[in-house]
């Protein structure tokens, strides 16, 4: 995906991204941090995507589903 900030999220909420799928290997970037996390299936990511840009860089076999867990920030308004 490229690189992304949720502009309606919840700076002060996590936002949960579990990747799920076969046979892939995938990389969770951060470059607002400079890092890279490995987002093989099974993997869990707990961010505050509206404050941390984020991506997921190409993987090249395999199947991958994500799902996202999220809250929007004008729930609380």
């Amino acid at each position: 995906t490229f690189s992304y900030r949720d502009g309606g999220g919840s700076p002060s909420l996590f936002d949960l991204l579990v990747s799920l799928g076969r046979n892939h290997h995938a990389t969770f970037a951060l470059p607002d941090v400079q890092a890279e996390l490995d987002y093989s299936p099974g993997a869990m990511v707990y961010i505050s995507g509206r404050v941390l840009e984020h991506s997921v860089c190409p993987w090249l076999n395999g199947e991958r589903l994500v799902i996202a867990h999220f809250m929007k920030d004008a729930v609380h308004d």
